[in-house]
């Protein structure tokens, strides 16, 4: 039908990722509780109501806009085999113009943690941001001592940049970030991205 828009959904040989919906409200409340311990030293401090179902409704509303205005792809990542939510993964801060960029977040379940599903994610949204989105560059920040999620963008085709001192606020305090890049027309040496 005319004027109806395709929605977005990448698949992966074991995942699907897609925009979340508001049905996912219950997997995602019990999978971000479960593994709050573990997340929270990695993350932005939790607002009193992150949990609530009208926060996660506002999350929803937000990835529909974003997506359709070109401003970030926000999408839930489920295990294809039994639509299990596994985390979710962020392109965010598009921007268009000479920059062509975009900004990378992800966060994974406890329970999912090195299994390589987050490496296969990571390399499905940055061939879509490369091929369809038509971007040059993939940046992405963790904390210097978060080894896993340093690995994960090494092995995943990132490339070191520098860092960045007191960069976002995590766990309630400002904090000194790594930094890594994801160039499509990569010349610092061989890549996998893409």
């Amino acid at each position: 039908m005319l004027g109806r828009r395709r929605r977005l959904r990448l698949d992966t040989e074991r995942l699907v990722l897609r925009p979340p919906q508001h049905g996912d409200f219950n997997a995602w409340m019990s999978l971000r509780m479960e593994s709050r311990a573990y997340l929270t030293p990695w993350e932005p401090s939790w607002a009193p109501d992150h949990l609530t179902r009208r926060a996660f409704t506002n999350r929803v509303y937000w990835a529909n806009r974003s997506i359709a205005g070109g401003t970030a792809v926000p999408l839930f990542v489920f295990r294809r085999d039994d639509e299990q939510l596994l985390g979710a993964i962020t392109l965010d801060n598009i921007r268009r113009g000479p920059a062509q960029s975009g900004v990378l977040g992800y966060w994974t379940g406890q329970p999912y943690a090195r299994h390589g599903y987050m490496r296969e994610t990571i390399a499905a949204l940055v061939h879509h941001a490369f091929e369809r989105l038509d971007l040059s560059r993939i940046e992405a920040a963790c904390l210097p001592e978060n080894v896993a999620s340093r690995g994960l963008l090494e092995s995943s085709g990132f490339k070191y940049e520098g860092v960045a001192q007191s960069y976002l606020q995590i766990n309630g305090r400002w904090r000194t970030h790594v930094l890594y890049a994801a160039l499509r027309m990569d010349r610092r040496g061989k890549t996998q991205v893409g």
